[in-house]
This record gives C-alpha cells, structure tokens and sequence, in this order.
C-alpha cells in the first residue's frame, strides 16, 4: 500500500488514488454491468496482506523504500518466513464465517517477492523462503470450495527487479524514456507474471497496485485489460489500473460523498497497518467495523477488510475476533445488507439505509443502545409493518405534522424497545405499501416546493 511517504504525501497519495479513477475511467459502465452483478452483491471481501515483510513485523515493501530499513536488512527477512502455522482451509473457513463473499491475497507487493513459484526470476517464497510452497493454490481451492470468490493483488512495481526504474525514494536506475528497451523488458516480465496467475488460478478480482508511477501507455494498461479479459471474460479489474478498471477504489478514507463510478470499494486496515505489525495494538472495534461496513454499503459500496497474518501464517487474535464478530453480527443481519441496494439519500434519515431491490423495503441502521425514537423525513408511502431484523415484533410508530392540505408528508418516529437491540447495530426493516417514494421539496405552502 502506498503510505509513509510522510503524513502529507500519503494524505495525496490517498486523494489522488481515490479520485483519478473516476476521472480517467475508459470502461463504459453499460458493457461491464452483466459481470458486476456478483461484486455489487457481495458488499464484504477480506484482504489479506501477506509476505516477508511479516518476519519482523514491517512496512510492506515502504520500509525498505523510504530508508527505514535498508535493503539487504529487509530481504533478509526470507529466511525467516516459514509459513508453518499457514492453514489455508482454516483461514477460508475464517472468512467465510466473517460473511465476506470475496477475499484478496497479496500475490505479491512492491518487494518483488511472489507467493507462487514464478519461472521469471527466483524471487519467491517457494524457492527462498523456508516456506518452500506456493501460498496461493490451496487457499484459492479452499474459498472456492466455500462459495467464495477469490482475488489476486498484484504490484505492477516491482522494486526489486533490475530492469524496473524505481527503488528507493530518492533514487531511481533510469528513465523509461531514455531506455524504452529495458522497460519493454521489465514489462515482459511483469506480463509474464500476470500470464501465470491468470492460467493457474484464474482469480475472480484482480487487485492492481502501484499504477501511479507510470502513464496508462507505459504501462500498457489497455493491452493488460485485454489479456486479463482474454483469460477470462467475466473477471473483474480495480481502478488502480490508470482508468481501464471496473471499479473505484477509495484507501483507508472514507468519502463524505459518493465516488462518482458506478462500482466502488473501500479498502481498509483493522489497525494501522496492511501488514502484521506485532506493536500496533490500535485494532478497531466490532463496533467501529460494522458501522464503516454499513456507511459504504448504503452508498452503494463494498467493504474490503484487511487481515496481516504473523510470519508463520497464523491470525492475530484481534483480527479473529473481529471477524468472527463481524460475521455474527451477518448472520444476523444479513438481510440488510447482502444483495441490496443503496439507500435514502442524505436528509430523509439521519444514519445509514439500504433499500430490498425492488425498493420495497428500506432497512435501517440504528446504532445500540438508541433511546430516541428514529426519525424518517419525507416518507410519501404508507407503511405495511416496522420490525427489527430477527424478530417478528411489530414495531410501534407515529406520523408527526401531517397536514391534510398539505403535499408535505409528516415525520415518521419509530420506537426500538431496548430488549429488541442488536449490541452493536440494529437493522430496522420497514415494509412499504409499493416503491419507496419520498418528497424532496422545501416545504412550500400549498406546493410541491
């Protein structure tokens, strides 16, 4: 991930990635709309950043980049990684519990270092690392057994690679323009990966990262979205991909208004960090994830969590428990979330909704412990019945300041009884009589102002 540059330059690194997706985007949305239908139904995908740089609980790849570390210190690192607690079937099992219906390996960062046994070049953990196995077959055969669809990042840098230009910071091996012919052979190589990954595991997802430091023409970026989609037709690409991706990827921040591309997805840490860093003890809690995971899902999003597994492959118990959580709080709540559609829009209720697809039903998001009546403003339909997720109970409410004169509805109060609370978030369903129809005027006398 692109961070620690120093506070400023990750604040514009993080807009810059947010926003130049949806300013360059060469992907007619209309063409891909078939294929999104998976991706904008599954709203929860786990990332998994996993590599070398879990030995001594690091940067990725960014340590060795920006000095912290020199080099040679941090590829040492190697002979350390053993991958010998990496239980592919049980992390699956881990996943699909959280109730993610997608899940992202690091196939392989800006270190270089791949989790397969790639024939271009031997830097990879089948042939370096005690590991001595390809980390990514047995857990994409264990998420496929599972129903789960499965995603491959992939850094288009590499900066461990003679023939790419950057290495450190503040220095770099060549211009692209002054040797076209060394970067026409990084490239070979690049796509030579990306061809054996495409062949042995055709992902679902691929995950594109590093794209910012080369033009779409540099990168070919066009001629990658075609050969991806030769593999397979229906698989899905990131923004990060110079503007021939099929979705936005927004990084850690969430948008106060909602990216401009049809598709998009949060990518965020359960700490601070992508990777297992044994001193950042600053997870979020259940509370704080089911609350970001609603926000992005009522504005029509997905939310992809992040997990960093300890250099001998096993979960950190704080990210267990997280997910584990999480996917309680799913089962019980599901319907409000999964295969739904964005909700209200801003003003009408003061909190996160999602609406059934037939806009039907509006489900919403009601944090525990709520005392208040909650409030829906402009409802124009009757309503059939209130409830809340997981119980029967009709639930009471009141109609506030409707005029009989008056084309303005009134307000919509809805009491939650403290013993019918979820203990992190409650999901109200509220049944309509039709499509849900709302008043978006000013309130005017005797108009529809």
């Amino acid at each position: 991930m692109f961070k620690k540059l120093s506070h400023l330059l990750v604040v514009l690194v993080t807009i810059f990635c947010t926003g130049y997706a949806q300013a360059q985007h060469h992907v007619n949305p209309d063409e891909i709309k078939q294929k999104m239908k998976w991706f904008a139904d599954a709203k929860l995908g786990i990332f998994i950043h996993y590599g070398i740089y879990s030995v001594k609980g690091i940067d990725e790849s960014w340590s060795f980049h920006n000095k912290k570390i020199s080099y040679p210190d941090y590829m040492s690192q190697l002979k350390g990684f053993t991958a010998s607690q990496y239980n592919p079937n049980e992390l699956a099992d881990l996943i699909k519990e959280s109730g993610a219906r997608y899940a992202v390996m690091t196939t392989k960062h800006h270190d270089g270092v791949a989790l397969w046994n790639s024939k271009y070049g031997p830097l990879n953990v089948v042939q370096k690392t005690p590991a001595k196995r390809d980390l990514l077959k047995p857990l994409y055969d264990a998420l496929r057994q599972r129903g789960v669809k499965t995603g491959a990042y992939f850094s288009l840098i590499d900066w461990s690679h003679s023939d790419y230009p950057g290495f450190l910071k503040d220095s770099s091996r060549y211009q692209v323009k002054d040797q076209p012919a060394k970067w026409a052979k990084y490239l070979t190589f690049m796509n030579g990966q990306l061809d054996e990954l495409a062949k042995q595991y055709n992902p679902d997802l691929w995950w594109f990262d590093g794209d910012w430091e080369h033009s779409a023409e540099e990168w070919n970026a066009a001629g990658v979205r075609q050969k991806l989609l030769g593999y397979n037709p229906n698989t899905i690409i990131n923004g990060r991909l110079q503007g021939y991706g099929d979705y936005d990827t927004p990084e850690q921040n969430f948008p106060v208004s909602r990216p401009a591309y049809k598709w998009w997805e949060l990518c965020m840490t359960s700490n601070d960090n992508w990777g297992f860093q044994p001193q950042d003890k600053n997870f979020k809690t259940p509370y704080e994830i089911i609350s970001i995971f609603t926000d992005a899902v009522s504005y029509g999003g997905n939310l992809l969590l992040d997990i960093g597994p300890k250099g001998d492959g096993s979960i950190p118990a704080e990210e267990v428990n997280l997910l584990k959580e999480l996917g309680a709080w799913n089962k019980r709540n599901g319907e409000g979330v999964f295969n739904t559609i964005a909700g209200m829009p801003l003003g009408h209720y003061y909190g996160a909704s999602t609406l059934s697809k037939d806009s039907t039903v509006v489900y919403l998001f009601v944090p525990a412990k709520t005392s208040a009546p909650v409030l829906i403003k402009g409802l124009k339909n009757s309503i059939k019945k209130v409830s809340v997720l997981g119980s029967d109970t009709p639930l009471n409410y009141k109609i506030v300041g409707k005029i009989s004169w008056s084309v303005v509805p009134g307000l919509t109060y809805i009491t939650i009884p403290e013993n019918l609370q979820d203990k992190y978030m409650s999901v109200i369903k509220v049944e309509l009589n039709g499509k849900l129809d709302l008043y978006r005027g000013k309130g005017g006398f005797l108009t529809n102002e």
